[in-house]
């Protein structure tokens, strides 16, 4: 069975990417909305399909399917404004200072549709507004960095996705999910805050990691030229010793071995060299004392 239409609004960097890789795998995108008529145009050149329009007032919604992939803070605003029409005819209805209040009374005009939003800190409950004229919703949120839609395009074939949401929703997603070759899990709604959270600490906070590690060991005398990649490679293998051997496993180091004389050595350079990465490190140290199951000797972290 073919899969349902879909239209994609607010098209940025991860709606271009999942544009791409959805009319890729067989799903026809047929609209493209964004603010301005020029972004829309740009989102269709990229993804290879579909109708670029300015979002208008009573501008019409006729696919089944809605991909929301705004930003967070513009999701819950973009919701009550498209429940204040028919996404059939356009007109708005009650609500809106325009509307007859009479039109659909007794109606529901989202009665069909499903509405899909792709902010990773927000849960389906964002789109109430929806649901209350009759849409079934859900989020689908790639656990993946998506910096470029290029980069996009490539990192979330085969990803993992958090997805939630009412059950017809949830079908369209965990289908999309399949086509792209992806795994789906479900998040609580309730705690989908956490979710995003747990994202936000292993991918801004590892890149801003690797970057105060640059800075020091261009001070030690590597270049840029060398640091970058060794840097990359390190991780990477860190990364994949973690999925293969589990975390304590893969904690290497001298706290891991319980070498306090090197900590201390680090902390004293750090104090000397580089006093703005002392409380990042001595932070990280207690966590990794948590992890390996050890206490450090008084006085190791001094005055962190």
């Amino acid at each position: 069975m073919r899969p349902a239409s879909v239209t994609i609004i607010g098209p940025g960097r991860l709606g271009q990417a999942i544009g791409r890789l959805l009319a890729g795998a067989g799903v026809r995108v047929s609209l493209v909305l964004a603010r301005r008529l020029r972004a829309a145009q740009r989102a269709v050149k990229f993804i290879g399909t579909g109708v670029p329009e300015e979002m208008t007032e009573g501008g019409t919604l006729p696919s089944p399917v809605i991909l929301l992939t705004t930003s967070d803070s513009g999701l819950e605003p973009l919701a009550r404004e498209l429940a204040a029409r028919c996404p059939e005819c356009g007109t708005i209805h009650a609500g809106s200072s325009s509307a007859d209040s009479s039109v659909f009374r007794g109606r529901r005009p989202w009665s069909g549709k499903v509405v899909l939003h792709t902010c990773g800190s927000l849960s389906s409950e964002v789109l109430a507004p929806l649901r209350q004229q009759g849409a079934a919703v859900g989020s689908l949120h790639p656990f993946q960095t998506v910096p470029s839609p290029e980069a996009g395009v490539r990192n979330l074939r085969g990803c993992y996705w958090g997805i939630e949401g009412d059950e017809a929703a949830l079908r369209v997603a965990r289908r999309w999910v399949k086509l792209l070759g992806g795994q789906a899990f479900l998040v609580r709604p309730d705690r989908k805050i956490l979710y995003h959270a747990a994202a936000f600490l292993v991918c801004p906070t590892v890149v801003t990691l690797m970057e105060r590690s640059a800075r020091l060991l261009q001070e030690s005398g590597v270049p840029e030229r060398i640091s970058r990649p060794m840097l990359a490679a390190f991780v990477a293998e860190t990364a994949g010793n973690f999925s293969a051997l589990g975390p304590r496993q893969s904690l290497t180091g001298p706290v891991a071995r319980g070498d306090w004389q090197t900590v201390k050595r680090h902390l004293a350079a750090l104090r000397r060299l580089a006093p703005e990465v002392v409380p990042v490190y001595t932070e990280l140290v207690r966590d990794m004392l948590r992890l390996a199951g050890r206490r450090a000797p008084p006085g190791v972290l001094g005055r962190g």
